[in-house]
């Protein structure tokens, strides 16, 4: 078990190490001189060269991925160049938003799935399996903010039962903050939830014909104790691993969907500063998201130890 987490581990870092260092040459790939596109047209060599200078563009590139490594080592993504103050602030300041948000989507897309995932494979080939089935692969192919556009025009135009944006004032309460969340939750946990859906189903297919669960049967146990307590346990590591996975995916996605509902979350401020051009707020973000990423599946795995014993072994 040990020797597993320790692989796991090892595993983590030599993905951050690639991201880190894709991160890196994104930058020095960008046509043309980076600090002249951040300044525009209007500055003059004296501005792009000081510009350089802060952002470690002037030395070699072995140079440049020493300091860029050392300084992340450090926790220091740099500073913003139009916010005026470091990237790490900058996100913090724009991190509650982000994680409400993505916590309440997989909240909504889970206990939507798994219930609907069962029920249909235990129903399989019946009217309610037929119509599980292809709401999910409609869902699927629902863009999050062409839902969450309609949301707005009903829910919150139409019938005003919520702001059409913001995430309220600066002495909001923490409940009128979390009413800002229920629209773009929704939309992301309902397009979300069909992926679990199926996987859900197709797991637990899987293991309903299986001799246990007809053993378990044949010892007259009651049919949705056969169901969730011996064949939903075994069908649970590929149903964990598609949460994880879209609990990854909801973090990425958010980007679009806080535009759309102007959410000061994490997703807008990388939009704004792929439009301002602003490189140190990207690459942070772009660092910060991939570790979120490889956090979850490190969890994920550790996760399978606890439900499938096997996997210790």
């Amino acid at each position: 078990m040990l020797r597993s987490i320790l692989n796991r581990l090892l595993g983590m870092m030599v993905v951050m190490a690639l991201v880190v260092t894709i991160v890196f040459v994104i930058v020095r790939v960008t046509p043309g001189d980076p600090a002249a596109v951040m300044l525009g047209p209007e500055a003059t060599a004296a501005d792009i060269a000081a510009l350089r200078s802060k952002l470690g563009l002037d030395g070699s590139i072995l140079e440049q991925f020493g300091r860029y490594v050392f300084d992340i080592s450090q926790g220091n993504f740099g500073q913003s160049i139009f916010l005026g103050e470091p990237v790490t602030t900058a996100l913090a300041q724009r991190a509650e938003p982000t994680f409400f948000l993505t916590v309440f989507s997989l909240v909504i897309a889970t206990v939507i799935a798994l219930p609907v995932g069962i029920l249909s494979a235990y129903r399989r080939g019946s009217i309610f399996d037929q119509a599980a089935t292809t709401i999910a692969m409609f869902a699927a192919s629902v863009p999050s903010f062409w839902l969450g556009l309609l949301f707005i025009q009903f829910f919150a135009v139409k019938l005003g039962w919520f702001d059409t944006s913001g995430y309220g004032g600066p002495g909001a309460s923490f409940a009128d903050r979390l009413d800002h969340l229920v629209l773009p939750a929704l939309a992301l946990g309902l397009v979300s939830s069909a992926l679990i859906t199926r996987f859900t189903r197709a797991s637990m297919l899987d293991v309903l014909n299986d001799d246990y669960v007809r053993t378990a049967r044949s010892k007259g146990m009651s049919e949705w104790r056969v169901v969730l307590k011996h064949a939903f346990k075994n069908a649970l590591i590929p149903i964990l691993t598609v949460i994880g996975l879209t609990a990854a995916l909801l973090i990425s996605g958010a980007v679009v969907t806080e535009t759309v509902f102007g959410l000061p979350g994490v997703g807008s401020l990388v939009v704004s500063a792929v439009l301002r051009r602003d490189y140190p707020v990207i690459q942070g973000a772009l660092l910060v998201i991939a570790g979120l990423y490889v956090l979850v599946n490190f969890a994920i795995d550790m996760l399978y130890l606890a439900v499938d014993p096997r996997v210790r072994y």
